[in-house]
């Protein structure tokens, strides 16, 4: 952790704890061209990216927010080269294993969502071993996509409805916004307060689509590997400047 980093171990007087968003999510976009732009191999970027996150983590736990999610691989990921692909699974194995008594140790919660059954078995062993060991943690609710896409989500979960209304177990009108969340891989969580996107792309990237519906947006040219506590008080004073009216007129 740098200097700047140890200053902000304690959340900055000029944030106010009454109005920090419960959940933060973030698209994790910049690790290749950040190590390309030094001369190094993109894996490099990856890794640092890594460190990033943790830090992030731990940044969240010590300020009092109670939720992270991050966007780790997507649907379409599996697209590009296959040498950085096998390195990303070798990596979230390995993060997996070294991490997990320190996530014990901090109290973390850890899960992973997406359609986890086509990750290599060994990975799968690892996420499920991590899930079950930190299941009963009470501390923030770290969350992890992984293998993830937004629609996706949501045609399993009209999918999983449809085949209860089959069944008979379920009459179409009883269908509504809470039942369909119900079916989401994020049923454990509060939908997101604030979506974060490094690297300046103006997009969301097929995350989260049903639950960023209301979510305050940030975005910001700092390539993930970059992004450190500095970068999320700046995110977090931004959210705080918001008026949140979910449609309503503002009060005056």
């Amino acid at each position: 952790m740098s200097a700047k980093q140890t200053l902000l171990r304690t959340l900055p007087v000029d944030l106010d704890p009454a109005r920090l968003p419960k959940h933060v999510a973030v698209i994790m976009d910049g690790n290749g061209r950040w190590a390309q732009g030094r001369g190094f191999p993109r894996i490099v970027g990856h890794q640092r990216g890594v460190d990033a996150l943790k830090d992030l983590l731990r940044c969240c736990d010590d300020w009092g927010i109670e939720a992270l999610t991050a966007y780790a691989f997507s649907t379409e990921n599996w697209g590009r080269p296959l040498e950085e692909v096998d390195f990303l699974m070798t990596l979230f194995e390995r993060v997996l294993r070294q991490q997990l008594r320190e996530m014990m140790e901090e109290n973390v919660r850890i899960r992973f969502v997406g359609h986890l059954e086509t990750l290599p078995p060994s990975l799968r062993a690892e996420i499920d071993r991590a899930m079950e060991e930190t299941g009963n943690n009470t501390g923030i609710q770290f969350t992890v996509a992984t293998n993830y896409g937004g629609r996706q989500e949501i045609v399993e979960a009209c999918r999983a409805i449809a085949h209860q209304v089959k069944r008979g177990e379920l009459e179409p009108e009883e269908i509504d916004r809470e039942l369909f969340a119900r079916h989401l891989y994020t049923v454990e969580l509060d939908d997101p307060d604030l979506l974060i996107r490094t690297s300046g792309e103006m997009r969301i990237s097929n995350f989260l689509l049903w639950q960023v519906a209301y979510a305050e947006l940030y975005v910001t040219d700092t390539l993930w590997p970059e992004f450190d506590r500095e970068a999320f008080h700046r995110a977090l004073l931004s959210y705080q400047q918001r008026d949140r009216r979910f449609g309503k007129v503002a009060s005056r």
